[in-house]
């Protein structure tokens, strides 16, 4: 487990290209056979991923001896979104098929969890957040057909884009984790500008449906103290809730969003100016 601890705006100024790296961008999130995971201070989310090939792969007490409990989700949820071939995850015994950007919410509870593709030359690949959890709710699989979508923005402004909900209050209830994927459009390049921050939500972006030769230029920062970072495929960058949350991409790209926090409000944004941003 990759922890990573809490850091103050004053401190996120302060740091060089290698410093913010560090702090907020992860760079693998797929292994071949293994889950990966990290555990960020903010809000006490867990990111990671899961890419099962050869073998079937199993998050283990192993964790909940990490999280100083007995089980990984004694004490969470987990919202998982595959980006990858069919899947199946079996959870307590009982088994999920989870196709191709198809989502799996599982409760506070569940002790055991499997995870398997059906096909070893197109693996699935589960991306997941986790969150601390204080009751439970349903374990409930979610299909592009079920998400909540809305499609925003303008050609004009190249941010034109279909944001997937899939783990929302609209949906499904959870504890406080909320979950969707958001695709841009052919020849679309911002993924949200002008940008916004919330106070009350952190929130993980996981970039991914990248060339290899393309990058996203994700912003971060105070909106008076911006930063960037160059994110390739299959990276994710971890948003304090001080700091604004965009990027541009050199292509056409794909992500999934994830809050952990206060509420679950969608529209809960506090909205920047373009002309204030520096």
């Amino acid at each position: 487990m990759d922890v990573r601890q809490s850091i103050h705006s004053d401190h996120a100024k302060q740091l060089d290209t290698a410093g913010l790296r560090r702090e907020f961008l992860i760079e693998k999130i797929f292994e071949t056979d293994r889950y990966t995971m990290t555990y960020s201070h903010i809000d006490r989310i867990i990111v990671g991923g899961i890419k099962p090939v050869n073998t079937t792969v199993l998050i283990g007490d192993e964790v909940g001896k990490q999280l100083g409990v007995s089980y990984f989700l004694e004490r969470r949820e987990l919202g998982v979104i595959n980006i990858g071939g069919p899947g199946v995850i079996v959870v307590d015994g009982h088994p999920y098929e989870i196709d191709h950007e198809e989502a799996l919410y599982v409760g506070k509870g569940a002790s055991r969890i499997e995870f398997s593709s059906v096909d070893t030359l197109r693996p699935a690949k589960f991306y997941y957040n986790s969150a601390p959890a204080h009751t439970h709710y349903p374990n409930k699989k979610i299909t592009l057909a079920e998400a909540s979508s809305q499609t925003l923005g303008d050609h004009a402004t190249s941010n034109y884009r279909t944001i997937n909900k899939f783990i929302v209050p609209d949906v499904l209830p959870t504890c406080q984790l909320t979950m969707g994927l958001t695709k841009l459009a052919e020849g679309n390049l911002w993924n949200t500008m002008p940008c916004h921050t919330h106070e009350r939500r952190m929130e993980v972006y996981f970039y991914f449906d990248m060339d290899e030769e393309t990058a996203v230029f994700h912003m971060m920062g105070q909106p008076q103290e911006t930063r960037h970072l160059l994110v390739h495929n299959e990276q994710a960058v971890i948003s304090p809730s001080w700091s604004i949350h965009a990027g541009v991409g050199t292509k056409r790209y794909t992500f999934i969003w994830g809050m952990v926090g206060e509420n679950q409000v969608f529209g809960d944004m506090d909205h920047l100016a373009i002309t204030d941003l520096r």
